[in-house]
C-alpha cells in the first residue's frame, strides 16, 4: 500500500503569492477569530496551527521594556547624526537584537512601533527625544533609514515590520488625548504629511500608529487621511496600529461618540486595523466590535479587511514560512560590532556648538568634572536595560587618567529634621552588605523596582544624628533625596518612604518630591501620590487618603554644591560641566516642559565653575534644547543621552580623538518669549522653526562645529530631466581627519505666497582627511520647490527666481546661485464658479479649524474665549469676474451654531452681514444662509466669525 499524506493548505504553500495564501487564510477562519484578532494580542487558532500574534516591540534607540539589549543614543540624538547610512545599520542591529531575543522569549514581538516621525515643532515638547529633527526631509530620510534597516534587504521577508508615530500632528503632552491641532492645508501637506510620505515612499514601513490627540476637531483615529492620503503612497498593505487606550478615549475623555461599540466602528472604517487597549485583555474590544456587527455599525467586509492587512504583515514577517525564512536564525545579540557601533553612534551625535580654541583637550590637562550629570547614564522610558554603561566622569578617568580628573557632583547634601528634633534615616535592608547589597539591574525598567522596594525597611527617624541625603532641585520645585549608598527614596505601594529604587522612573515616577516652605521649614509633598509625607510610629509615610497630617521638616545643609564645584574648580585646567536632565523628569511623555531654561540649580553650579576658572566647557546631556548663556563660556558642546557609550563617546570628542560633527536637528531658541504657544500648530502663521522664524536664533538649525576647517567651491546647478542637479566641492582646510555635513537649501526669490526663509533640500556628511577635496552632488525633482496653493487645492511650482544656498548650517551659507524655473503664473481664485472652502485661507487670526462632520471634511470657527469672541480670514486674490454679465450679486455661507459672518473686500467697508440662529442645531447641522453682496475684479477676501458657529463653506451667484 503507499501511505498518502494530506498536502498542506494553500496559505501554507510558500510557491504561492502572498495575496492568494491571505485570501485562502481568511476564508478558513471563522467570525469569530476573525473578530479575535483585532485586539494587539491576538489569540491562536489551534486547528489551523497558527500561534498567538502580539503587535507592538518599542524599539526606538534599541529593544526596549524587554530587558538587557545594547543601547543607542535617543533618537533626537541620531536625528544629530545627519547620517543616514549610520542609522540604517543602528536600524539593521536593533531588527537582529529582537530576532535574537524572540528566540529565548516569544514575548518579544516583530511588529515593532518605531521610529517616531512627529516634527519637532516646539522644544517643550516632553517627548522631544523620540523624534528626529523639526524639519520634515530631514526627519524623512533618518526615519527612511532606520526603518529599511529593521525591515532587512531580502525581497520578500522582513526581519522585522516598523510602524511609524504618531499620525498625525502630535507635539504636546499637555491634554494630549484632549486637545486639537489645528492644521491648516499648507502646514498639513507641506509640513505634517512630508515626514511620513517620505518614508513610506521609501518602501520599508509595515504601517502606522494614528496618536492620542485630534486633528482639526477629529480623533486621530478616525482620521480620513489614513484613507486619503497615507495608503495612496504605496501598494504594500499598511498595518495601523491604535495607541494604548486610545480606543476607549473616544467615547470616555474625549465624548466624540457615544457609545463604544461606534467609536470602534468608526476607527475601523476609518483604517484602524488592531486596537491596543485594556492590555492582554482582548474581551472587551472583541465584545465592542461584536456589539457594532449586531448594530449594523459594520459589516464582515470591514473586519476582513483590517484581518487582511495583519495577515499580510505576518506573512511577510516569515511566519508562515519557518523553513524559508531567512531572518529566523539572524539574530544578533549585544555583538562586538553593536558595541562599537553603539559607540561611532554616540560619537557622531556630538554636537560642537562653540569653541574659543580649549578644545581639544591636551594629554596633560588637569580636569574638573563637575555637574549632576557628570557620573550619571540615563536612560529614558523607551530604553532597554544597560548591559555596559560610560559616564562621563568615567570616560575622561579612561581617556587622561583618573591622576588627572578631579570630580564634584554638585549636589546639596543635607540631614533633614523632624519637628521633634529627630533626623531622617535610612535603616540597611537584611540582605544588605558591603557597598548597598542586592539591587536591581541600572535602569531597569520594572515598575515593582522603580515603585520601590517593600523588602527594606522604611525610613525611620533618629535623635542622634540623620542619613546624609543628596539634594537634587531638577527644575519647577521637583527634587529627589539620594541616600549615600546610590539608592533614591522612593514611595512604594504600602505608602512607606525607602531608600530603594536605582534611578527615577516608572509610567508615575515614585521618586519625586516638593518642598514647600512653612514657617519653621517646609512640607514635603511626594508627587506621585500628590500627599505629604509624615512621620509615623512606624516608619515615614506618606498621609493616607483623607489622612492629612503633614510633618514640618527642616533641611540643614552640610554642603552646597556650588562649594564642592568650586573647590575642585580652581585646582584644575580646565573644568568640564555635565548639566542636563533626566529623561523621566519635567519633560517626559505625559509632560511637557514650562521653559527652556536650565534648572536654577545647575545655573548656579555653572556659575560657580565659572567664577572659580575662565577656562570652563559646557556639556550638555539632555533630551531637548537649552536657553543658555554662552558668553564667558570657552565651549559648548551638546548630545542626547547618549546610550551605553555615552561617555567614552564625549571623553574621545574633548581629547580631539574624533573631530565632532553632529549638526542641531533642531532650532535652540534664546528665549522662551521666542516660542509660540505650545498649542499652535500653524508653522507658517506663527512663524515657527528655522523655516519661517524670524528671530535670532541661540544656534541654528543645522549648526556644529569642528576641529577641521573647511572651504566651499565649484558650485554650478542646472535644470534637466524634471529636476534641479546640483554640485559643488568640499575641501578639509584643516589639520585633521574629519567630517563635515554639507547641506543645500533654497528659498523663493519672490513668492506670491509665505514661503520658507530656506528649506533644507538634501545633505550629505563625508569624511575628509586634512587637504583632501570631496565632490557632493544632488538631483532635486522640480516638485520639492512646489508649495501647496490653497486657491486651486494641488500642489504648484511658481514660475521665479530660486536661490540655492550650499553652507555649514542653515545660516551660514558658503556659496549661492539663483536659478529661474519655469513653473506655473500665479493665478486668482476663480471664486465665481467655484466658492471657497473655508479652510483654504491664506490668513487667520482668532481662528482654529474644527471638523465639518465627524467622517470628513473641515470648517472653522473662532476661537472660544478669545478677548472679543471674533476671528478673522483671509482669501488673497479672489477673482469675483470681470466684464460685460460678469462679477457676483449675491453670497451663500454654509454654517452651523450662532453668530454672524460679516464679508468685505481688502479691508473696506462691510458689503455683507449674515446672522445666523441655531435654532436648536446642533455642532453639524449646517444651513445655507444668503445675503446680496456685490463684487467683480480681484480683490482680498476678509471674512470676520463671531460667535459659536462653524462656516463651512462661502458660495457665490452672479
Amino acid at each position: 500500500m503507499t501511505a498518502h499524506t494530506t498536502p498542506p493548505p494553500p496559505f501554507r504553500d510558500p510557491q504561492l503569492p502572498f495575496a492568494k495564501r491571505i485570501d485562502d487564510l481568511l476564508s478558513r477562519l471563522t467570525p469569530d477569530e476573525k473578530v479575535s484578532f483585532l485586539h494587539q494580542f491576538a489569540p491562536g487558532v489551534e486547528r489551523l496551527g497558527i500561534a498567538a500574534f502580539r503587535t507592538g516591540q518599542e524599539a526606538l534607540h534599541g529593544v526596549a521594556w524587554m530587558g538587557p539589549a545594547t543601547v543607542f543614543p535617543q533618537a533626537v540624538g541620531l536625528g544629530a547624526t545627519w547620517n543616514t547610512e549610520l542609522v540604517r545599520r543602528v536600524g539593521e542591529a536593533v531588527s537582529k537584537e529582537v530576532r535574537a531575543m524572540r528566540a529565548h522569549d516569544d514575548r518579544v514581538g516583530l511588529n515593532v512601533w518605531s521610529p517616531t516621525v512627529n516634527l519637532l515643532r516646539h522644544p517643550l515638547w516632553g517627548r522631544n527625544e523620540e523624534g528626529y529633527s523639526e524639519d520634515p526631509r530631514l526627519t524623512s530620510a533618518i526615519a527612511t533609514a532606520y526603518t529599511h534597516g529593521l525591515r532587512g534587504d531580502h525581497p520578500t521577508y522582513w526581519r522585522t515590520a516598523p510602524v511609524l508615530k504618531h499620525w498625525l500632528a502630535h507635539n504636546n503632552e499637555t491634554g494630549r488625548d484632549v486637545t486639537s491641532s489645528s492644521v491648516r492645508p499648507r502646514v498639513l501637506h507641506e509640513y505634517d504629511l512630508r515626514a511620513f510620505r517620505g518614508a513610506v515612499e521609501g518602501g520599508a514601513v509595515a504601517g502606522v500608529m494614528p496618536a492620542y490627540n485630534l486633528v482639526n476637531g477629529r480623533p486621530n483615529h478616525v482620521s480620513p487621511y489614513l484613507r486619503e492620503h497615507l495608503r495612496t503612497w504605496t501598494d504594500e498593505d499598511l498595518f495601523v496600529c491604535s495607541d494604548a487606550g486610545a480606543p476607549s478615549n473616544l467615547a470616555d475623555s474625549e465624548h466624540y461618540f457615544d457609545t463604544h461599540e461606534e467609536a470602534t466602528a468608526a476607527s475601523l472604517i476609518a483604517g484602524v486595523d488592531s486596537f491596543t487597549d485594556h492590555g492582554t485583555d482582548g474581551s472587551k474590544i472583541v465584545a465592542r466590535i461584536r456589539g457594532a456587527l449586531a448594530q449594523g455599525l459594520l459589516t464582515e467586509a470591514d473586519v476582513d479587511l483590517a484581518v487582511r492587512r495583519q495577515l499580510s504583515v505576518r506573512f511577510r514577517l516569515g511566519e508562515f514560512d519557518p523553513r524559508d525564512d531567512p531572518h529566523a536564525s539572524t539574530g544578533e545579540f549585544d555583538t562586538p560590532a553593536h558595541r562599537a557601533l553603539a559607540g561611532e553612534a554616540a560619537e557622531q551625535a556630538i554636537v560642537l556648538l562653540r569653541n574659543d580654541g580649549v578644545l581639544p583637550l591636551a594629554s596633560d590637562t588637569r580636569i574638573a568634572v563637575v555637574g549632576l550629570l557628570a557620573d550619571e547614564c540615563k536612560l529614558d522610558w523607551y530604553s532597554g536595560t544597560l548591559i555596559h554603561r560610560s559616564t562621563p566622569l568615567e570616560g575622561l578617568y579612561e581617556r587622561f587618567g583618573a591622576e588627572r580628573v578631579a570630580f564634584a557632583e554638585g549636589v546639596d547634601r543635607v540631614v533633614v529634621k523632624t519637628s521633634t528634633g529627630a533626623f531622617l534615616k535610612v535603616l540597611a535592608g537584611p540582605e544588605e552588605e558591603g557597598e548597598g547589597g542586592v539591587r536591581g539591574a541600572e535602569g531597569a525598567l520594572d515598575p515593582a523596582l522603580l515603585a520601590g522596594r517593600t523588602d527594606l525597611p522604611p525610613l525611620t527617624t533618629d535623635d542622634v544624628g540623620g542619613t546624609e541625603f543628596a539634594l537634587v532641585d531638577w527644575g519647577e520645585g521637583v527634587v529627589t533625596l539620594r541616600a549615600p549608598d546610590g539608592r533614591y527614596v522612593s514611595v512604594a505601594e504600602d505608602g512607606f518612604l525607602r531608600a530603594s529604587a536605582d534611578q527615577p522612573g516608572g509610567w508615575i515616577v515614585q521618586e519625586t518630591f516638593r518642598l514647600e516652605p512653612r514657617e519653621h521649614g517646609y512640607l514635603l509633598r511626594h508627587l506621585g501620590t500628590g500627599r505629604h509625607v509624615r512621620v509615623a510610629a512606624d516608619g515615614v509615610r506618606v498621609a493616607a487618603e483623607g489622612e492629612e497630617v503633614p510633618e514640618v521638616f527642616e533641611v540643614v545643609v552640610a554642603e552646597r554644591g556650588e562649594d564642592a564645584v568650586a573647590r575642585v574648580a580652581a585646582e584644575a585646567d580646565v573644568v568640564v560641566v555635565v548639566a542636563g536632565n533626566d529623561p523621566h523628569l519635567n519633560g517626559r511623555e505625559t509632560e511637557d516642559r514650562t521653559t527652556l531654561r536650565l534648572p536654577s540649580q545647575q545655573e548656579r553650579l555653572l556659575a560657580a565653575a565659572r567664577a572659580a576658572n575662565p577656562h570652563t566647557v559646557l556639556a550638555l546631556v539632555s533630551a531637548y534644547p537649552y536657553a543658555i548663556e554662552p558668553g564667558g563660556l570657552s565651549a559648548v558642546l551638546w548630545t542626547a543621552h547618549g546610550g551605553q557609550a555615552a561617555g567614552t563617546a564625549l571623553a574621545r570628542v574633548l581629547a580631539g580623538d574624533v573631530s565632532p560633527a553632529g549638526r542641531l536637528p533642531q532650532t535652540w531658541y534664546a528665549d522662551d518669549a521666542d516660542l509660540p504657544d505650545l498649542l499652535d500648530y500653524d508653522v507658517i502663521g506663527a512663524r515657527q522653526t528655522y523655516l519661517y522664524f524670524e528671530g535670532t536664533p541661540l544656534f541654528p538649525f543645522g549648526h556644529g562645529l569642528s576641529y577641521a576647517s573647511f572651504s566651499y567651491a565649484d558650485l554650478a546647478a542646472r535644470v534637466e530631466g524634471g529636476a534641479v542637479h546640483v554640485s559643488f566641492t568640499v575641501t578639509n582646510t584643516g589639520d585633521v581627519t574629519a567630517d563635515e555635513v554639507a547641506q543645500l537649501y533654497t528659498r523663493a526669490v519672490d513668492p506670491s505666497v509665505t514661503r520658507p526663509r530656506r528649506e533644507l533640500l538634501g545633505h550629505r556628511r563625508v569624511r575628509l582627511a586634512p587637504g583632501a577635496r570631496g565632490e557632493i552632488s544632488f538631483e532635486v525633482p522640480l516638485s520639492d520647490f512646489a508649495f501647496w496653493d490653497v486657491a486651486h487645492g494641488r500642489w504648484r511650482l511658481e514660475s521665479g527666481p530660486y536661490d540655492l544656498l550650499v553652507g555649514a548650517s542653515s545660516t551660514d551659507v558658503r556659496l549661492r546661485r539663483t536659478l529661474t524655473l519655469e513653473g506655473e503664473p500665479s493665478l486668482p481664485r476663480p471664486v465665481r464658479l467655484r466658492g471657497l472652502e473655508a479652510a483654504d485661507f491664506d490668513e487667520q487670526s482668532g481662528t482654529e479649524i474644527v471638523d465639518r462632520t465627524k467622517v470628513s471634511g473641515d470648517a472653522v470657527t473662532p476661537v472660544q474665549g478669545a478677548a472679543d469672541g471674533t476671528g478673522e480670514l483671509v482669501y488673497r486674490a479672489c477673482d469675483f469676474g470681470t466684464g460685460v454679465g460678469a462679477g457676483v450679486a449675491g453670497v451663500t455661507v454654509t454654517v452651523a451654531g450662532s453668530g454672524s459672518v460679516e464679508l468685505s473686500l481688502g479691508g473696506g467697508t462691510v458689503l455683507a452681514t449674515l446672522a445666523v440662529a441655531s435654532g436648536g442645531g446642533g455642532a453639524y447641522d449646517y444651513v445655507d444662509v444668503h445675503s446680496a453682496f456685490g463684487a467683480e475684479g480681484v480683490h482680498d477676501l476678509r471674512v470676520r466669525l463671531r460667535g459659536a458657529l462653524r462656516l463651512a463653506r462661502v458660495g457665490f451667484s452672479g
